[in-house]
């Protein structure tokens, strides 16, 4: 699938705090915790706890979120498909798409039981 400006800003524009419990539950389901939700988004953004929370209860777009965060330098290994985009084809105009779909492939992982080790991405 090939990834559109508008779709491109409808993802942009929309609140990481919406998105969060959305996350949360697939994971809780399978197994999971909050801690481990937040382990997966801090070593792919950089942030720390207190960075995160801020960002969650500030309700801010998820544009705002990856400008802010300092993604993880091994993040270019994660590769596959998440809903339908492979990641390592998505376009570099896109960058934010590209962040929010190898964010999304971390929890696909976790959510699988793939262990937290091997989710982090080491070269």
């Amino acid at each position: 699938m090939k990834v559109t400006a508008e779709k491109n800003e409808k993802v942009a524009n929309m609140i990481f705090a919406s998105i969060y419990p959305l996350y949360l539950n697939r994971l809780e389901k399978n197994g999971r915790t909050k801690e481990e939700l937040d382990q997966v988004i801090k070593w792919f953004t950089g942030f720390d706890q207190d960075a995160l929370q801020a960002l969650i209860d500030e309700k801010a777009t998820v544009r705002t979120f990856f400008q802010k965060a300092n993604i993880n330098p091994n993040a270019h290994l994660i590769k596959g498909v998440v809903c339908g985009y492979r990641i390592e084809e998505i376009e570099d105009e896109f960058e934010l798409y590209k962040q929010c779909r190898r964010l999304e492939k971390l929890i696909d992982e976790l959510a699988k039981g793939r262990k937290i080790e091997k989710i982090f991405r080491k070269e």
